[in-house]
């Protein structure tokens, strides 16, 4: 009985013990959060895309909360809640946010089935990581969408989907966010979050194709063969030409579409542009690349 008795002592002075332990040392090694990083926190969205640049929307929070002790939040943003709940929270912060232009994902590819027909059949695993590790793919074009879908699968507001014809990726603008997920999924770079543009027109090169002009062509009809043309055409210094590949700079571009008139591939697309007078009373004089649609 006094075994029994000694052993209950101990066993209550050990956890005794260990409970006071335990308590200075929460006391001691406590880490205080900010009560307006949970506040911040609730204001955005919770995809938790990364689109910000941050693992989650708690990383956002907590680098906003500092920036705004630091004097300035310029820089983060939230690509999901956009200017509205940014708008939100630098209110809750006392600061002032930046506007910031809308941006959408671009996928900068047009080697349709038609322009790019294919030459071998692949029976892998089907994802563009599997099939652009075996090389190719089933085209001759070693940069094009490979059109499995791994960007699909990537994007979690259902934004981009493959179309059945062409077999290249495609992005709903109303439903981008432009967090940047489907970038970070193509194996090949093909996607590009560029600005949408003042009423969503968007002037790009639909190639990221870096072969020699023969080689480029040989692969698909309209690739961009590096010639130079629409630089030498552009008068805002837009456009340079790297590595026999033409790049646009949507920071420069003022949409003139000059240098897609010269464009001898139609490589250059023009998205959203209202289609002239003369193509409207004949559709037909529309060029099977360009793609234009009627504003309304």
């Amino acid at each position: 009985m006094n075994l029994i008795l000694i052993a209950v002592i101990a066993l209550g002075a050990i956890g005794l013990v260990s409970a006071t332990v335990l308590y200075v040392c929460s006391k001691k090694f406590a880490v205080k959060e900010d009560p307006r990083i949970g506040e911040v926190a609730e204001l955005l969205p919770q995809a938790n895309c990364g689109g910000c640049g941050f693992a989650g929307c708690s990383g956002l929070a907590d680098a906003l909360v500092k920036g705004a002790d630091a004097g300035t939040i310029d820089g983060l943003s939230c690509p999901v809640g956009g200017q509205e709940v940014m708008g939100k929270i630098a209110d809750l912060l006392g600061m002032a946010v930046a506007n910031t232009e809308p941006m959408v994902a671009v996928v900068r590819c047009n080697g349709t089935c038609q322009n790019r027909p294919k030459i071998a059949e692949y029976s892998g695993l089907r994802t563009c990581a599997a099939m652009h590790s075996c090389g190719a793919g089933e085209t001759a074009c070693g940069y094009g969408c490979l059109g499995c879908g791994d960007c699909v699968a990537a994007c979690q507001f259902g934004a981009i989907s493959i179309n059945p014809e062409t077999g290249i990726a495609e992005v709903d603008d109303d439903k981008c966010t432009s967090c940047g997920a489907c970038v970070k999924a193509c194996p090949r770079g093909i996607i590009e979050i560029r600005k949408k543009g003042p009423k969503n027109r968007r002037v790009y090169v639909s190639c990221v194709n870096k072969d020699k002009g023969p080689a480029a062509m040989k692969a698909c009809k309209v690739s961009c063969i590096g010639c130079g043309k629409c630089q030498k055409e552009c008068q805002f210094d837009a456009i340079t030409v790297t590595g026999n590949l033409a790049y646009i700079d949507p920071n420069k571009c003022r949409l003139c579409r000059k240098c897609e008139k010269v464009c001898p591939t139609h490589a250059i697309v023009a998205v959203n542009f209202p289609v002239p007078k003369d193509r409207q009373d004949n559709p037909t004089k529309t060029s099977e690349n360009e793609n234009v649609e009627l504003v309304s």
